[in-house]
């Protein structure tokens, strides 16, 4: 695809499909969810190849090593070649874990729950989170 030599880290994000919007990914740098070896970066900075970037995109948090220039967006199955992840696994397993916490429900109508039922319920939660540390 077309490759550039200076190229916006807010237009690279957009281009790898890291941010939906180029406006996105630009307020993204401004709020400092972009890293540039631990330090806050503008939207204008110009990315090289090689370069290690920190982003952060709501509780998803990524490192991202720059492997290509792309200018325009591309499909996904592309743009992968541009970029290469090298998040560690404990970060990527702490962000899926997070999904398989204990879902409590109670029927509707049910009540507060009783001094017994709080106790079971705080039982349960604690034996959950104990097993991961």
């Amino acid at each position: 695809m077309a490759e550039k030599e200076k190229l916006r880290i807010d237009k690279y994000l957009w281009a790898i499909r890291a941010f939906k919007t180029r406006t996105l990914a630009a307020d993204a740098c401004k709020a400092g969810r972009v890293k540039l070896n631990g330090t806050n970066i503008k939207p204008s900075h110009e990315v090289r190849i090689g370069e290690v970037y920190q982003v952060s995109k709501g509780i998803d948090r990524k490192v991202i090593k720059v492997v290509g220039l792309l200018e325009n967006r591309v499909d996904a199955k592309k743009a992968v070649d541009f970029y290469e992840d090298i998040t560690p696994v404990e970060q990527t397993q702490a962000f899926k874990s997070m999904f398989h916490a204990p879902m409590l429900s109670r029927d509707r109508g049910a009540g507060r729950p009783t001094k017994k039922d709080r106790r079971e319920i705080d039982d349960l939660k604690d034996d959950f989170f104990d097993k991961d540390e």
